[in-house]
C-alpha cells in the first residue's frame, strides 16, 4: 500500500511539474522572439490596454500562436497515443498513418477547385480528409484472413502518406495559386495565426481532449487485444469507433490549425510511457502536458534558428523526431 501511495504521488508530482514547465514555456512563447517583452507588458496588455504596438503584438499575435501551439501538441500527442492502444503498434501516429496526409490533402484540394479561404471552412474539410484517410488506412489493415494487424496498419498507413503526399503535390504544382497560399501552412507552422481561428477550432478539440480521457480505463482493456477485451464483456467495435472519432477531431483540428506537424504523436507517448507506464488514465493527461511543452518549446526554438526569419515549426519538430523514430524503430518500438 505505501509503495502504491508513493507511486501515486509521484505521478501526481511529476504532472504537476510538467504542467510548471508548461506555464513558464507559455510565458517564454509570449515574451521571447524578434521583439521581447517582458512579464509586465503582458500582463499590462489584458489589465491596462493602451493601443501601443506591444500590446497589439502581444494579444494579436504571440496569445493566439502560443494558444494554438499548446492545443495542437496536446491534440497530436493524445491522438499517437490513441492510435498506438487501439493498433498495438509503437510506430503508429496520424503522421505516419496517414490521417495528417488526408487532411492536408483535403484542404489544399478545397483551395484550388473552391478558393476556401476561411479557416473554419479548413478545419471541417480537414476533419472530413483526416476520417477519410483513417478509413482507408483500417479498411486497408484488416484486409485478409487474418484481420488488423500492427504491420498490415502500418504498411496501409504508410501507402496512405504517400498517396496522399503525391496527390498533394500534384495539385500544388498545377496551380501557383493555391501553393502560394498553403505553404506556409503545409509545413506546419503556428505562425501568423489569429485568434478568431483559435476560437473557431479549439471547442471540438476539448471536447475530443475531455472524451479520450473518459475512454483512458477502456483503451487499459482494448491494448491487451480484441480477444481478452471481449472476454472481460468490452463492446470492442463501439470503443474503436468512439476512439477513432476523438482521433480524427484531433488530428484535423491539428492540421487545420497549423498544418500536418509531425512525429509529436510518436516522441511524446513513448516518453510518457516511459515516465508512468502503460496505464491510459496517467498516459493520456501526461500526453497532452507534454505534447503542448514540446511544440510550444520547438516553436520558441523556431524563431531563433535563423533569426531574423523564422524556421516553420514542422522543421523543428522533424529534427527532433527523424532521430527519434529511428532510435525507436531499432529498439522495437521501445524506449
Amino acid at each position: 500500500m505505501k509503495t502504491e501511495n508513493q507511486h501515486l504521488s509521484l505521478k501526481i508530482t511529476g504532472l504537476l511539474a510538467a504542467l510548471l514547465l508548461l506555464a513558464a514555456a507559455f510565458a517564454a512563447s509570449l515574451m521571447l522572439g524578434i521583439n521581447h517583452y517582458s512579464i509586465h507588458q503582458i500582463f499590462a496588455t489584458y489589465t491596462d490596454f493602451n493601443g501601443s504596438n506591444e500590446h497589439i503584438i502581444i494579444q494579436s499575435t504571440r496569445m493566439p500562436r502560443a494558444l494554438i501551439a499548446a492545443i495542437v501538441g496536446a491534440s497530436l500527442a493524445v491522438a499517437g497515443a490513441l492510435m498506438q492502444a487501439m493498433t498495438r503498434n509503437p510506430l503508429a501516429s496520424p503522421s505516419i498513418f496517414g490521417v495528417n496526409a488526408g487532411a492536408a490533402f483535403a484542404i489544399v484540394l478545397s483551395v484550388m477547385l473552391f478558393n476556401v479561404t476561411s479557416i473554419t471552412q479548413y478545419t471541417w474539410i480537414g476533419f472530413f480528409g483526416a476520417a477519410v484517410s483513417a478509413g482507408a488506412v483500417y479498411l486497408l489493415g484488416s484486409i485478409g484472413r487474418d484481420g488488423l494487424t500492427p504491420i498490415k496498419i502500418t504498411l496501409a498507413g504508410s501507402a496512405m502518406t504517400a498517396f496522399f503526399a503525391s496527390l498533394t503535390q500534384g495539385v500544388l504544382l498545377s496551380n501557383g495559386k493555391a501553393f502560394d497560399q498553403v505553404l506556409s501552412w503545409l509545413v506546419g507552422s503556428v505562425a501568423g495565426r489569429t485568434m478568431e481561428m483559435f476560437d473557431s477550432v479549439y471547442l471540438y478539440m476539448l471536447v475530443a481532449l475531455i472524451g479520450s480521457l473518459l475512454l483512458a480505463s477502456h483503451m487499459n482493456v482494448l491494448a491487451m487485444g480484441d480477444d481478452v477485451a471481449k472476454g472481460l464483456g468490452q463492446n470492442t467495435v463501439f470503443i474503436k469507433a468512439a476512439a477513432a472519432i476523438v482521433i480524427v477531431v484531433l488530428a484535423g483540428g491539428s492540421v487545420a490549425l497549423a498544418g500536418p506537424v509531425v512525429f509529436i504523436g510518436i516522441i511524446i507517448p513513448h516518453i510518457a510511457r516511459f515516465l508512468v507506464g502503460r496505464d491510459h488514465r496517467w498516459l493520456l493527461p501526461y500526453c497532452a502536458v507534454l505534447g503542448a511543452l514540446l511544440l510550444v518549446s520547438a516553436d520558441i526554438g523556431a524563431r531563433f534558428i535563423a533569426m531574423p526569419k523564422e524556421v516553420p515549426v514542422g522543421v523543428t519538430t522533424a529534427l527532433i523526431g527523424v532521430p527519434f523514430f529511428v532510435y525507436i524503430a531499432r529498439k522495437g518500438g521501445h524506449i
